[in-house]
């Protein structure tokens, strides 16, 4: 034991990763025990309106910045990384006055075209919103370029209390879905002032070198995430979003509802784990590229992944259809089913999102962009197919397609990254004993819950 820990402090990714593993950890614990308070304050149909809300503000928010935040970390240079922070900032600002005017001369005519008339009443949340993800996610990118994860641990803290704060505080006074949307506003744009002012304190110098001329030339250096990422990076998002609007508009019920509160359930250990190994695989993929080590250090972080999350996913599949009533409502049982369909989903989604990010080290964005136009087409795809089949079956079939989707895409980028058969034969058998002992655990937990 003694061994393993000297190991993990020795180990510089395994040591950034668990300092963010452990702000994410607590701010997605308050995310967990607030749900069950939450879907007995709001109705399934309060969820509907709301996952209409986060697919709007995801689809807008993800190129808010055209995708420059990303290649913050990328350049040798800090100046040159500042000027880049600086055009994200400014392209933020300008994408949400864009979405303030759609919104204002627009609004009902455009939520009365995607079948979700409701949503004009909520149209106004979306361009603060906007303003505040887009200038979190810069920020982000620049505290990751120098390596400052217990500052960005802190702010995602930070942002599940006040996003949960008003979420439950709102509930109680009966705002209905209006208050899901506040607080997920608060919770996507919280930290930005911490992340301004550690940025102002630390990195006047080259935040003093942002210049007008130092911004185009950093934007000429670095054309191809506008030109390639963008489009990747809408159409990676539109295969989870554009198939969500669909069930919302046509589903019966709120089947919207249910999925989202199940992905939740499922997104809780993907983002613990996920997002944080994500960050720091890009801090560091560039370092190993140029090394010549990078097949070896992805190998290296997939087996990570695979321990860490894979049992938990799979516990989660066991017991949520058992497990879901209880905790959340009998009228939630729907979602607890609905969890269960989606583990490869997620199970893949876990493995190909952080090191997705090679595609950015590797200065491939135009085949990413080719391959997330093709997974957009596959997920709306799949799951109009369904639909058609039987409308009951469109739920089942968006769970299908995001499987379909990750599993395309983990092949593409474990070839990008040089991982070989073999390499993947290990990840697979470093979390083979931690994946029996949750399957036997949560075989064990069904029964005797299923049996009270």
């Amino acid at each position: 034991m003694k061994a393993q820990i000297a190991a993990v402090r020795k180990n510089g990714f395994l040591r950034s990763a668990g300092v963010l593993v452990g702000g994410t950890a607590f701010a997605q614990a308050l995310a967990v025990l607030a749900l069950p308070l939450l879907t007995r304050l709001y109705s399934p149909e309060d969820f509907s309106l709301l996952a209409v809300y986060v697919a709007l503000l995801t689809l807008v928010s993800v190129i808010a910045c055209l995708r420059l935040e990303i290649a913050i970390p990328l350049p040798e240079d800090d100046t040159e990384a500042a000027n880049l922070l600086a055009i994200a900032l400014t392209l933020v600002a300008v994408t949400a006055a864009i979405v303030a005017i759609i919104v204002l001369a627009f609004g009902t005519a455009f939520f009365d075209a995607i079948g979700q008339p409701k949503m004009a009443s909520y149209g106004w949340l979306l361009p603060p919103a906007v303003l505040l993800a887009g200038s979190y996610a810069a920020l982000q990118y620049w505290a990751t370029r120098k390596k400052r994860f217990p500052t960005i641990a802190r702010t995602r803290m930070m942002q599940a209390a006040s996003g949960i704060t008003a979420q439950v505080g709102l509930g109680w006074i009966g705002a209905g879905a209006l208050g899901l949307m506040i607080g997920h506003a608060l919770k996507a744009g919280s930290g930005v002032v911490n992340l301004s002012r550690e940025a102002l304190r630390s990195d006047m110098g080259p935040l003093s070198g942002i210049s007008r001329i130092g911004m185009l030339r950093a934007l000429g250096e670095y054309r191809a995430f506008p030109q390639y990422s963008v489009w990747e990076a809408l159409s990676n998002q539109a295969a989870v979003q554009i198939p969500m609007l669909l069930i919302a508009a046509l589903a019966v019920g709120p089947e919207a509802g249910f999925l989202l509160l199940a992905m939740r359930a499922m997104g809780t250990p993907v983002q613990l784990v996920g997002r944080a190994a994500s960050q720091v695989y890009l801090s560091r993929a560039p370092e190993e590229m140029r090394r010549g080590n990078l097949p070896g250090f992805t190998t290296e972080v997939l087996s990570g992944l695979a321990r860490a999350g894979a049992p938990i996913i799979i516990f989660i599949a066991i017991v949520a259809p058992t497990i879901f009533p209880i905790v959340f409502g009998e009228e939630w049982r729907r979602a607890g089913e609905l969890v269960a369909w989606m583990t490869p989903w997620y199970l893949l989604k876990l493995l190909s999102s952080p090191i997705s990010m090679v595609m950015h080290v590797t200065m491939k964005q135009r085949f990413m962009m080719a391959l997330m136009i093709a997974t957009f087409f596959v997920s709306t795809g799949v799951t109009l197919a369904a639909y058609a089949l039987h409308p009951s079956l469109i739920a089942i079939g968006y769970a299908l397609s995001g499987m379909i989707s990750y599993a395309i895409a983990l092949t593409v980028y474990l070839n990008v990254a040089g991982v070989t058969l073999r390499n993947c034969m290990t990840i697979a058998r470093s979390s083979g004993a931690p994946v029996i002992i949750a399957i036997m655990a949560g075989v064990l937990i069904s029964q005797v819950l299923s049996k009270i």
